[in-house]
């Protein structure tokens, strides 16, 4: 048993504020929270615990990052140039760029290349306090490359992280494909093997005018539900499609991007509990105007998550921290939303309830920061002030010497 006293707690315990416990502890057994609260009031069972020492330092859960692809091969900095010279996101795909040149240079990677680079990005990723990763597929659009990708991305969790894998293979029409239809027939036909090999925990599609149909992305739901596997789905990035009340139709775990929600996408979600993720690294670097409906999502009672949506096309970033920034200068949320969006909410978007909050039951997942206040860590960008990250209960150092 382990107990570390003498900090800031910021648990979001509650449905709303921070839940600050000024010199605050937390007991850890078998790695999870056994007991959170002031120093003054810790139980006699912390009394042969060993002693951490916070020393005033902030603590908050630690961070879900629930939507990156983190897996893949090849630059396409080039691309953030042609944006630059006036080629839309739409224009650069349809010239064979975008997603299709990551998938010819995925397919074209090792396995082990393909792990020694996305354990880079994983790693940058846990410098500043991610704790619970998502890692989609989507880069290999055949079987082979598909399940490379997904084993790479199990393999990440040697990093001390807990990795959950989301089937992206609805992401794009290959090369090789003429008929989209005949190609979600294959998409459709991957899944259960991939499944059984243990390589998926729910699965995703782009349902968008650049690349599926609600209709085709309905099949690939319904071999998702076949196999009792939930789904994602990113939806409305571009243009609305009505697929996030498609996806709310299969009680979708969350929906991503979102700018071009509808007021009937809104209550889609609502009514299914489907969490909204709010991806500003995307719409910074695609300079988009069109905001998510974020009033609308905070009427309706619809949980916001936030995510880096690291990919090397559209957001190429590796830092949750900037994210923080980025949603409450570009979407307006409030650093307490923002916060709640990289935990709590994060780990709803993925289905995860034991985590995200600092509370007696709670995975033993958290951040110990150099902060007064957790606003901070939003209100300010271009620095890290994480000391250190406990995952499962184990130190950043402990967590090292098993990788």
């Amino acid at each position: 048993m382990r107990l570390w006293r003498g900090g800031r707690l910021a648990t979001l315990a509650g449905d709303s504020g921070w839940g600050l416990i000024d010199d605050g502890a937390l007991l850890v057994e078998d790695g999870r929270l056994r007991w959170v609260g002031a120093s003054a009031e810790l139980p006699a069972e912390a009394a042969g615990a060993e002693v951490v020492e916070l020393d005033g330092a902030l603590v908050t859960p630690g961070l879900v990052d629930c939507h990156t692809h983190l897996v893949y091969g090849g630059s396409r900095a080039h691309e953030f140039e042609q944006r630059l010279l006036g080629a839309s996101y739409a224009d650069i795909a349809k010239a064979g760029g975008g997603i299709r040149s990551t998938v010819a240079a995925t397919r074209a990677a090792s396995e082990a290349e393909l792990l020694a680079s996305a354990g880079k990005r994983a790693a940058a990723l846990l410098r500043e306090g991610v704790t619970t990763l998502e890692v989609k597929s989507g880069y290999g659009l055949d079987a082979a490359t598909e399940a490379r990708m997904l084993r790479v991305a199990r393999r990440l969790g040697d990093l001390g992280v807990d990795v959950r894998t989301t089937y992206l293979a609805a992401h794009a029409l290959p090369p090789e494909f003429t008929d989209a239809d005949a190609y979600i027939d294959a998409v459709c036909r991957w899944l259960p093997e991939l499944y059984g090999q243990g390589l998926v925990d729910a699965v995703d599609a782009f349902c968008e005018h650049i690349a599926f149909s609600p209709a085709q992305v309905s099949r690939v739901f319904d071999a998702a539900r076949q196999l009792g596997l939930p789904v994602k789905l990113h939806a409305e990035q571009l243009s609305d499609q009505g697929g996030s009340q498609l996806a709310a139709g299969y009680q979708a775990l969350s929906c991503d991007h979102l700018e071009y929600l509808s007021p009937a996408g809104v209550a889609a979600l609502a009514r299914a509990g489907t969490v909204a993720v709010l991806l500003p690294g995307a719409f910074y670097a695609l300079r988009e105007t069109q905001l998510p409906p974020i009033a609308a999502l905070r009427e309706a009672g619809v949980p916001l998550a936030l995510a880096t949506d690291h990919n090397p096309g559209t957001s190429p970033t590796l830092s949750p921290l900037l994210m923080l920034n980025m949603a409450c200068v570009l979407f307006r949320l409030t650093p307490e939303e923002a916060l709640r969006g990289l935990t709590v909410n994060g780990a709803r978007a993925l289905g995860l309830v034991d985590r995200g909050r600092l509370r007696a039951g709670q995975r033993a997942d958290f951040c110990i920061w150099d902060c007064a206040h957790p606003r901070e860590l939003a209100a300010c960008f271009g620095h890290n002030p994480l000391k250190e990250r406990v995952w499962r209960g184990k130190r950043q150092q402990e967590q090292q010497g098993q990788a």
